[in-house]
């Protein structure tokens, strides 16, 4: 394929002219919502007061819990721990921030007015914010019927893992802990929502800048006891920014929803900043420990694993799916033949955490890659060396957790790595800053990259046992709708809705080579309407779905085309449809030099099907559906393959220190891809770069802070710090190797979260390389000068 650097996007935005979800206005007479929040992070609420709201000029409806109790079921859940979920608080609140009412009014200033009006009586109650804390036996309890905070708890062993420990010459082991953070999108949380009523019964019509996962809208529709038939959600072309955040958006959706309901008018509620890093959602916290039987030459053969995510006040549907998202993978790039599991997640005073760029990865790597450095160090290695002599070396490489690797080559893409990234510059530098006094060190991190999740694995948190047969969840399914139109225009609508990666400049652009036609004769639609786009339970944009799912759907929808095409192009040339071949916006036999321009092919199934000969193919709108074989669901062995694609990625900083101020600055990052067949080179340099940035933002600058009595501390830009373009100022190579998928039509792979997965650990280890002469160790994140002073003092 031969590729234009522009993407189609840009350009409207640019000019300001996107179509966000501020942006519309759908429905006429359109009134404006306000949420109440709690103050408190565990408090019982003994009343509540809405009259005076009720009664204040321009309010159109108030709900609190009663009216939440009485017509929204709690959100079904992965687990059958009783700690029910609902929009918002009911007879408890849980955390700060929580809803508990929802004032409707005129315009946005008096529903916040009225909202001040709303009275609460509140109980105060014992607080937990410790993930540690919460496992306790006489912890805090958040959800007294379930007697616990753990909201579950699976234990998995694969391989002879007491054997392995019995024969180790060295067993490394360490503890590690990950904070929350997010992605910080540019546009916040925005719901338009509207009670219907009609003679089949009542109906909810919806706008909100949600991007799936899309087994969300049953459960809000379950929620609102409506059938999914009558719940239509509406995602515009834009949203600014999510990756991953913004699939938390479904209970605000439901809550609106039933704030229309009692309005008897559409509402829309737009969050502010404040609100969304006070309430929306984060990435789950996790502690950990990894525990690895080493052998005296440095081969890893055997882990142990123990990982325990704090979710916030509820197990918070999709999770817990950072706990399993990456169980195939779970022994990174290494050839480890045994591995034990346990894996835990514990409810806590804090929001409610989701899917968050590289989810699961991002926890499971800083465990893994720290492990590795210690190994290292244990038999005295090199950490490239150490690595390399674990590596999986053949492919397809199946773990012992099931994961099936289908292609690569680790090694060349670690030599590359060390050659184009400059290694043995870098431990030079590290000697002379050592020689002044000063730190330097120099980290790596090798990850494996997921990518078109299989949903199956959300099944691991129920035991074998307990699984209903014929009742499981498996697949990464993928629609995408195709058409032809009079004048041969090709329009590819799709089921995934793009957060600023490209989609409609990829699907393009794979449309067109398909069918042999000029980029501009191929449009691509990302608005989603769930009444009237081809989607799934699966479909969305989350674990780098895009490359190897949509697309694949792109070309069966293409090639279905491609035949009916070829069918009208026979009738004009008069010969066998079989080997017609289509390009550069024709159709021709190559053995004649016959040829017809595709539109006039088309035209023939538009304008005279009846030239056609019986039997021949008349779809000039058809559907392509990728449906892959290899994801299926758990075993009865609790193995699965949890995602269809598994790229690579191998990444190195440098960091220098300084030794006054402790201020660490970024002396170079290199970072090599392997995510297969490359669509487009300019969207992967794009998707590399950011994501190497949002995993800055976790390693030395985000986290969500509680104080011991669980009030927020990172409420506000003041005190929740982002990276800007000063701090990502670093000095860049970037490259990639290519092995493609044989499981893709395509052979593409994702791309867009390995470097937030990779980069955090990567940083973490090259901080810790520095201070290792001072004896500090580095075992969470995030890390910044004023962490390094406290760890030196100490």
């Amino acid at each position: 394929m031969s590729w234009t650097p522009a993407r189609d996007e840009d350009a409207a935005l640019v000019a300001g002219a996107g179509r966000f979800v501020d942006d519309l206005d759908p429905l006429p007479g359109t009134l404006t919502a306000a949420v109440v929040r709690s103050p408190h992070p565990h408090a019982r609420i003994r009343a509540v007061d809405l009259e005076r709201a009720r009664a204040h000029p321009g309010v159109a409806a108030v709900i609190g819990p009663d009216e939440v109790r009485a017509a929204v079921r709690p959100f079904p859940l992965s687990t059958a721990a009783p700690m029910p979920y609902l929009p918002s608080a009911t007879d408890t609140a849980r955390y700060v921030g929580e809803p508990v009412a929802v004032v409707v009014a005129s315009d946005r200033y008096v529903a916040e007015d009225a909202a001040e009006l709303v009275e609460v009586d509140y109980e105060p109650l014992d607080v937990v914010v410790d993930t540690r804390r919460a496992l306790e036996d006489h912890a805090p309890q958040l959800h007294p019927d379930a007697g616990t905070n753990v909201a579950t708890d699976r234990t998995f062993s694969f391989g002879d893992v007491d054997g392995a420990f019995a024969r180790a010459a060295h067993v490394v082991r360490g503890e590690y802990t990950f904070p929350r953070y997010s992605s910080v999108p540019m546009e916040c949380y925005g719901v338009v929502a509207h009670w219907t009523q009609g003679s089949d019964g009542p109906g909810v019509e919806a706008w909100a800048n949600f991007h799936g996962p899309f087994t969300m809208v049953p459960v809000a529709a379950g929620a609102l006891g409506v059938p999914v038939s009558r719940f239509r959600l509406h995602v515009p072309a834009d949203i600014g920014g999510s990756f991953g955040i913004k699939s938390g958006i479904y209970p605000y959706v439901v809550l609106m929803a039933l704030a229309s309901r009692h309005a008897g008018r559409p509402v829309r509620w737009t969050e502010d900043r404040v609100e969304h890093l006070l309430a929306s959602s984060s990435g789950a916290g996790r502690v950990m420990g990894f525990t690895a039987a080493v052998s005296a030459d440095g081969a890893v053969e055997a882990l142990r694993v123990d990982l325990v995510d704090d979710v916030g006040a509820y197990l918070r549907p999709p999770e817990p799916s950072t706990l399993y998202r990456c169980f195939g993978n779970i022994t990174g790039a290494y050839d480890v033949p045994a591995v034990a599991i346990r894996a835990r997640a514990a409810v806590t005073n804090r929001a409610p955490t989701g899917l968050n760029r590289g989810f699961g990865g991002q926890q499971l790597y800083f465990g893994l890659e720290r492990l590795m450095d210690a190994v290292a160090d244990r038999v005295g290695l090199d950490v490239a060396e150490v690595r390399r002599r674990n590596l999986v070396r053949s492919f397809p490489h199946r773990t012992p957790t099931g994961g099936l690797y289908d292609s690569g080559d680790y090694a060349r893409a670690l030599d590359l790595l060390l050659v184009k990234g400059g290694y043995e510059v870098l431990r030079h530098r590290q000697q002379s800053a050592r020689a002044e006094g000063a730190y330097y060190g120099v980290g790596l991190a090798l990850v494996v990259d997921p990518s078109g999740t299989n949903i199956g694995y959300v099944g691991l948190a129920t035991p074998a046992s307990e699984r209903k047969p014929g009742r499981d969840k498996s697949g990464s399914t993928e629609i995408v709708r195709a058409s032809v139109d009079v004048q041969g225009v090709v329009t590819v609508a799709l089921g995934s809705v793009p957060q600023g990666q490209g989609h409609a400049t990829v699907a393009r652009r794979v449309a067109a080579a398909r069918l042999g036609l000029p980029v501009g004769q191929v449009r691509a639609l990302v608005d989603m309407d769930t009444a009237t786009t081809p989607w799934t339970v699966t479909s969305g944009s989350y674990s780098s779905r895009f490359a190897p799912l949509v697309t694949s759907a792109v070309v069966a929808a293409c090639d279905r085309l491609a035949e009916t095409v070829r069918a009208g192009a026979a009738v004009l040339l008069g010969v066998d449809p079989g080997g017609l071949e289509l390009a550069d916006g024709t159709v021709r036999d190559p053995s004649s030099g016959a040829s017809c321009l595709f539109r006039h092919a088309a035209g023939v199934v538009h304008w005279d099907p009846g030239a056609l000969p019986d039997g021949a193919p008349l779809r000039l709108a058809t559907e392509g559906e990728f449906v892959p074989p290899e994801s299926v669901a758990a075993t009865a062995e609790d193995r699965i393959n949890s995602s269809l694609c598994y790229g690579f990625v191998a990444e190195m900083v440098g960091v220098r220190i300084d030794p006054d101020t402790l201020e660490i600055t970024l002396d170079r990052v290199a970072s090599v891809h392997d995510a297969g067949t490359v669509l487009d080179p300019v969207l992967l340099e794009g998707q590399v770069l950011g994501a190497l940035v949002h995993g800055l933002g976790g390693a030395a600058f985000e986290e969500f802070r509680y104080s011991p009595a669980g009030q927020p501390t990172s409420a506000t830009f003041l005190d929740y710090l982002c990276p800007t373009s000063a701090e990502t100022a670093f000095d860049l190579v970037s490259d990639h190797v290519s092995s493609p998928s044989p499981l893709t039509p395509l052979g593409a792979k994702g791309c867009g979260e390995g470097s937030s997965m990779s980069f955090p650990v990567a940083y973490a280890n090259a901080v810790a390389d520095a201070l290792a002469p001072a004896g500090v160790a580095i075992d969470s994140l995030p890390v910044h000068g004023s962490v390094i002073h406290d760890l030196l003092r100490a």
